[in-house]
């Protein structure tokens, strides 16, 4: 086995003590959270609604108590409780829902998931094409009007946090403000009849729904990307190996292209699956902006409903994600720079 392979393959084995040491962790906290299932099925017997205001007065049993405690788990220990959400319920994912009532953890993440990849991917894969050659630009012109007009334009909706940036879409081109326009939805991911309408409808729906959140995204990591990209070919082209080939009859449009891109891109791939990660882990206030049905927004309403099984079975899967990236982020680093060695010696 060659001493890449090894590496890659001790990188995977290392992604599941590490998914343990997570899931461990936030689930033990999960334990000592007030307001769990247990304390809100005791509120609701004892006749308070979901605003704790008190809408008849009954008093608990110990039996009571201890049977509502056996029928979500709690009594059992909790290294137990642990073993049986991580190997006998598949990561929770068996499990029903604390709050949506006749739903497994898993159908609602098979519902939701498709959403977040969705517009995670568009913006992931809409960042780097934007951004690696707006970078390349502006390295090729440092210094010019062009390389002020755009940094200015960079660190503007750098400095605007997403939600924000989010709301101001709305108001402006989402009609909600009568002095400005009205061209994209409200929100949502598709149309209430889209499975009624052609192919060319569906396409036109789903780009029109999908356009603003999208933004949102991509400006998160437009600045950070963009400065990196520049920052990174400037220094490979003030590099020897560029002046060498100069000196050797090359033009500096065969230099940059043929010699100090490919090196310049290693910044780049190193954060490749960081930013992956990101898109999913970021998504929360985007979807709550937009009123997307993704796992940012489910993620969201298992916190504060308390719904510990769905809340870990998002943070499982998106820790799997972020694992993977980051292995993903190494493979990338290997095909662009294939002088890398992995071997101790």
């Amino acid at each position: 086995m060659s001493d890449r392979a090894a590496y890659f393959l001790r990188r995977l084995l290392l992604i599941f003590p590490t998914f343990i040491g997570i899931t461990f962790l936030t689930y033990l906290l999960t334990q000592f959270v007030p307001g769990g299932p247990v304390e809100q099925a005791m509120m609701q017997m004892r006749g308070f609604d979901s605003s704790g205001v008190a809408t008849r007065s009954e008093s608990i049993s110990e039996e009571q108590r201890e049977a509502i405690r056996s029928h979500f788990g709690f009594d059992k220990p909790f290294l137990v409780r642990y073993y049986d959400w991580l190997v006998v319920n598949k990561m929770g994912m068996t499990v029903d829902s604390y709050k949506y009532s006749n739903k497994t953890v898993w159908e609602l993440i098979s519902e939701r998931f498709p959403v977040s990849l969705t517009f995670g991917v568009a913006g992931f894969v809409l960042t780097y094409l934007i951004c690696i050659p707006l970078g390349i630009a502006k390295a090729l012109r440092n210094g010019s009007g062009f390389d002020l007009a755009s940094s200015v334009a960079v660190f503007t909706g750098y400095a605007i946090p997403a939600f924000a940036f989010g709301m101001l879409l709305k108001t402006v081109f989402s009609g909600t403000s009568e002095h400005f326009f009205d061209i994209f939805p409200i929100g949502g991911f598709r149309s209430e009849f889209f499975d009624e309408m052609s192919l060319w409808e569906k396409v036109k729906d789903q780009f029109m729904h999908m356009f603003l959140p999208v933004m949102c995204y991509v400006i998160g990591n437009f600045a950070v990307l963009t400065l990196l990209m520049k920052n990174s070919l400037l220094e490979q082209i003030s590099q020897d190996y560029v002046r060498t080939v100069v000196a050797k009859g090359g033009s500096m449009k065969r230099a940059v292209w043929r010699h100090a891109l490919r090196n310049a891109l290693i910044p780049i791939a190193t954060g490749f699956g960081g930013v992956l990660s990101i898109m999913f882990a970021g998504s929360v206030l985007i979807e709550r902006v937009f009123n997307i049905p993704g796992m940012g927004l489910l993620s969201l309403e298992a916190i504060v409903g308390r719904d510990y099984m769905v809340f870990m079975g998002t943070l499982a899967l998106t820790s799997i994600v972020a694992l993977l990236g980051r292995v993903l982020s190494d493979f990338c680093y290997v095909l662009i720079d294939p002088r890398i060695s992995f071997n101790k010696g």
